[in-house]
């Protein structure tokens, strides 16, 4: 009975575990974290051949994009965040947890700065938020006046 009831125990804990892993980080949890946040819409995109801190070559594409509103953080009226992936010539790259992004899409940014200075979204995919016409998070009901106010509440 107590093998039972202890395999029961392990099998839930594990289900616990795997599931949690697949919830997105709390929008008040990565406001205190990251160190800008910004909405902003982009205006270009470069992409590039470059080398990640394990030695790998990948493409990078540095999305630059006009700031609307800062958050947290300086303000500056365009910025440039590297993400990983992106097109160079016939070679492409797309990276499963970070978004596509392309000309004219707005988003909601959550920033560190690398090392080397850049911009990179904090904690990868879960630093952009991509908005739709309606100020909606894409695939969410949460609405970027909603996301303004969790992270105001958060930074207080």
């Amino acid at each position: 009975m107590m093998k039972r009831v202890s395999t029961a125990l392990s099998c839930l804990l594990l289900t616990a575990a795997v599931s949690a892993q697949d919830r997105p980080v709390d929008i008040g949890v990565r406001a205190k974290e990251a160190a800008q946040i910004v909405v902003a819409t982009v205006v270009d995109i470069n992409s590039r051949f470059g080398t990640n801190t394990y030695g790998d070559r990948l493409i990078y594409s540095d999305v630059v994009a006009e700031v609307s509103e800062t958050l947290k953080g300086t303000p500056n009226d365009v910025i440039t965040v590297t993400v990983e992936g992106g097109e160079v010539g016939d070679v492409s790259l797309k990276v499963s947890d970070v978004p596509v992004m392309r000309r004219g899409e707005r988003a909601l940014y959550f920033l560190d700065r690398t090392a080397r200075g850049e911009w990179v979204p904090h904690r990868r995919g879960y630093g952009i938020l991509k908005l739709d016409a309606s100020d909606r998070v894409e695939k969410s009901q949460l609405t970027l006046a909603q996301a303004r106010s969790l992270i105001r509440s958060a930074l207080k």
